[in-house]
């Protein structure tokens, strides 16, 4: 203030100066929640099997330079403790068991021991942090995670568990799952199958203790809420009551946001209300779990569907920075009743499942405006087009994936079909989506081939799937200039999907390979995917970089991994107590769930495995059971 400091020096102050720079730069200023630095090995370097000794040595990066330090893992923590030597603050020490160890107190998240750290072992973390990211080649995850579509971190669960700290596991649980109690009854568990003691015996009963450690919460009657980011004082819309939508608006409370969602059902739970028997999701743990949502600030109202009582228009008018779409298709209006109505939530966009009901046909909804696009649908797209011809349209574009040697039509169907003004883009994915008021007015189309992005203009959009895409709406303000020219000019909005799962970061278009066509094959998928949307909305609201590195895990990534185990003695994996026929009146449930004493036992055969790690059972054990074995 005074002119004495240097231009790019930093200012220490208190909030009133902070919001006075605000104010000089046109920005807004947030609370943000603290970093914290997090180490992220399980086994020290004196527990590798095998590992390089550099005498003489004391930094980690000239250990990693020279040789690229322990001999096995080739990203675990070389155990000289740079980080703690170089932390200005003296938050880090290293462990008994040679491993860093933060002290939050005095961790101010200045990200001095990230940046020298040559394994990125230890990194800055936050609520948001780990919410926004994908798992990458250089954390060390173990194969049950990554196998989560939801990716929970499995093997803490489990040890919280192991030590008797329900709580404690349910918490870590929720950083990624909003829906414990529901997931550990029905989850297909796909995590069991790349369980590493399918080596020796039996995998991990892993969702059986996930649902133990939810119903211990639910018994216990004290709900556990994960950690919130600080409140932003921005406002999201969620459209869609289902697993999708309540996963979605659960994380972006968790981020800070202040969320409602819209369900035009009755009430909130979509599928999981009416397409699973009340013997194995009674009503009772659906709405324990939904309840632990809305205590996070969730808000919701029922009974508004989308096209009819409320818009895409209303809801942005309302001082909403983005609207998130999970409305579902055709299974939704089912389960309400109304299979019998067309129903239109985004602008303009109808299913072509209702033009083509003979039921339907006729309807006024079908009145169509003059430039029609038709995205997929095979030969059923020409007869589509025939259908909106004869209902008004004028100009008509069809929008395939395949390249015209593989498209599922021919010249000659198209001849044969004989409308004037059709238009076919092959190699053509739909990429945003952009209107004014309650009108959709034109399509972003990118090619597949060269990611070119080219712009047609369309008031009426029909989809071959069987339900409608998950979409972010946001308003696309005019510049000062045009919104001068006008006293109240119609509200412009733009919407995309958010970023695909990184299995298939690389593919383009709404509808893309891997994308959902009906609905989620597995509960657990759709809160996968409400956790990238949340992460999407966030990137848009800030501006961030919505690409996913190459360093991202998916399927193909080369990944250390072993292929057997060593030194794991046989334990037998705890049976699910089951509720007979007779009984189930009374149980209520198939599956009665584990007892404490099951529950121990079966998180004790845990090998709690790191990358290649994994913990060996005692000498005395195997000593033992190879004495029973030899015996027998």
């Amino acid at each position: 203030m005074a002119g004495i400091a240097a231009p790019n020096s930093c200012v220490a102050a208190g909030a009133e100066v902070a919001e006075a720079i605000a104010e000089i730069m046109g920005i807004k200023i947030e609370a943000r929640e603290p970093d914290i630095a997090r180490p992220g090995c399980y086994f020290g370097v004196q527990d590798a099997d095998l590992k390089y000794i550099y005498n003489g040595l004391d930094d980690c990066r000239a250990v990693a330079l020279l040789g690229g330090g322990m001999k096995v893992c080739t990203i675990g923590c070389l155990g000289l403790g740079t980080c703690a030597k170089t932390c200005p603050f003296d938050a880090i020490s290293m462990g008994p068991d040679g491993l860093p160890e933060v002290d939050e107190e005095r961790c101010t998240g200045c990200g001095t021991c990230e940046r020298v750290c040559p394994k990125h072992i230890i990194n800055l973390s936050s609520t948001t942090r780990r919410l926004m990211r994908e798992y990458t080649t250089e954390e060390c995850t173990t194969p049950c995670q990554r196998s989560c579509p939801a990716g929970i971190n499995i093997r803490e669960y489990i040890r919280q568990i192991s030590l008797g700290n329900y709580h404690e596991a349910v918490q870590v649980i929720k950083e990624r799952n909003p829906f414990p109690a529901i997931i550990g009854r029905i989850c297909p568990r796909p995590c069991e199958l790349d369980c590493r003691r399918n080596f020796i015996d039996e995998p991990v009963a892993i969702n059986f203790l996930k649902r133990y450690a939810a119903d211990f919460e639910r018994e216990s009657g004290e709900r556990i809420l994960p950690y919130k980011a600080p409140a932003t004082g921005r406002n999201i819309a969620v459209v869609g009551g289902g697993v999708e939508g309540l996963s979605t608006a659960f994380f972006a409370a968790r981020l800070g946001h202040d969320v409602t969602v819209y369900e035009a059902g009755a009430k909130l739970g979509g599928l999981l209300r009416t397409a699973i028997a009340a013997e194995r999701l009674p009503a009772e743990i659906l709405d324990w779990d939904i309840d632990g949502i809305l205590e996070m600030g969730v808000k919701a109202e029922t009974g508004k569907v989308l096209g009819k009582d409320l818009t895409v228009t209303t809801l942005l008018r309302q001082d909403v920075d983005a609207l998130f779409l999970a409305v579902g298709g055709w299974d939704g209006r089912l389960a309400r009743g109304t299979a019998a109505e067309i129903e239109s939530p985004i602008p303009g966009t109808y299913m072509m499942v209702d033009l083509l009901n003979p039921a339907l046909k006729g309807s006024e909804a079908n009145a169509f405006a003059p430039q029609v696009v038709i995205l997929e649908g095979g030969k059923l797209a020409l007869e589509t087009a025939k259908i909106c011809k004869s209902a008004g349209a004028d100009k008509i574009t069809i929008l395939y994936r395949e390249d015209p040697f593989n498209s599922p039509v021919t010249d000659a169907d198209v001849q044969e079909l004989g409308i004037d003004g059709l238009n076919i883009v092959y190699n053509a994915g739909l990429h945003r989506l952009r209107g004014e008021a309650d009108n959709l007015v034109e399509l972003d189309v990118i090619d597949t081939q060269t990611m070119a992005i080219s712009t047609i203009a369309a008031q009426s959009l029909v989809i071959a799937a069987g339900r409608f895409p998950e979409l972010i709406f946001v308003e696309n303000k005019p510049a000062e200039s045009v919104a001068e020219e006008a006293d109240h000019p119609p509200l412009r909005w733009e919407a995309f999907a958010p970023y695909k799962q990184p299995a298939l970061k690389d593919e383009v278009g709404l509808f893309a390979e891997g994308d959902v066509l009906a609905d989620y094959s597995a509960a657990i998928k759709a809160i996968g995917a409400g956790r990238r949307a949340a992460a999407s909305i966030q990137q848009i609201l800030y501006g961030l970089d919505p690409l996913l590195t190459e360093q991202v895990i998916t399927p193909q990534s080369p990944i250390q991994d072993v292929d057997h185990v060593e030194n794991v003695a046989a334990s037998q994996r705890e049976i699910m107590p089951l509720c007979s026929g007779r009984e189930l009146a009374v149980c209520g449930e198939i599956e009665r769930g584990f007892s404490k004493q099951a529950a121990q036992a079966e998180a004790s055969r845990c090998l709690q495995c790191g990358l290649i790690c994994y913990e060996h059972t005692a000498a005395s054990t195997r000593q033992a059971e190879t004495t029973v074995a030899t015996q027998s």
